[in-house]
């Protein structure tokens, strides 16, 4: 009798050690799902928010980019680079545009995946196309240098940053900024201001100089908007 009542005892405390163990394990689970200093849950975007997003994006960094041309300036990346193109070629934005970023897709495919690599050729044909729309209905005012300038490389930060929260890129540099800031930890503004620089001192052979100095400050402008509100582990949400 004692020994049935010691094998209940013993058999109590395992069970009671075993619902500690697993409340434990789900304290820590939940922990873990919430995030530090007890963060809500990471909720990722639909798939709806994501195609929402990444029209809103790309619409907004494509009017940035009509008004950039509409003062004959032009900025940092593929975009700055098709800009050049489109002004010594004389022909338009869009399609440039797409065929600038072809060979960066072949780098997206093989170290970022298909499904990212398809997300930022959409990304990228949306931009052709919008800035394409834009060329047939849009026509600005002259405008300060300045003032367009500005205003234009905010607007293209504005949308860069709700293409790359919905899981999507532009292709070009933004590709490279986005896999150095993966694999080296570099925040992606920054790396894509080094590239910036070769862009922007290129368009010294096509403009005047106080259009490149002030695109130069665009710039710059546009990386910070990146380099602030583009860092890991910072933001909730995917």
């Amino acid at each position: 009798m004692r020994r049935g009542v010691f094998v209940d005892v013993r058999w109590a405390a395992a069970s009671h050690y075993s619902r500690a163990v697993t409340s434990e394990a789900a304290t820590q689970r939940e922990a873990r799902e919430q995030g530090p200093a007890g963060d809500p849950p990471v909720v990722p975007h639909s798939p709806l928010e994501d195609v929402l997003g990444v029209l809103i994006g790309t619409y907004v960094v494509s009017f940035g980019v009509a008004v950039l041309g509409g003062a004959g300036a032009v900025t940092g990346g593929t975009a700055g680079l098709s800009l050049l193109v489109a002004y010594v070629l004389d022909v338009p934005f869009g399609p440039v545009f797409a065929l600038v970023n072809l060979p960066f897709f072949v780098l997206a495919w093989f170290r970022k995946g298909t499904s990212f690599t398809v997300r930022s050729a959409v990304s990228v044909a949306l931009v052709s196309g919008f800035a394409t729309l834009h060329d047939h209905l849009l026509t600005l005012p002259d405008l300060a240098p300045l003032y367009a300038v500005l205003t234009a490389d905010l607007l293209i930060g504005i949308g860069l940053l709700i293409v790359f929260r919905h899981g999507s890129s532009l292709g070009g540099f933004n590709v490279v900024a986005l896999l150095a800031q993966e694999r080296f930890g570099w925040r992606a503004g920054y790396v894509q201001m080094g590239m910036d620089v070769v862009v922007v001192l290129a368009a010294f052979a096509v403009a005047a100089p106080l259009i490149v100095l002030v695109s130069a400050l665009g710039a710059l402008v546009l990386n910070q908007v990146l380099a602030l509100n583009h860092r890991p582990g910072r933001y909730l949400g995917a």
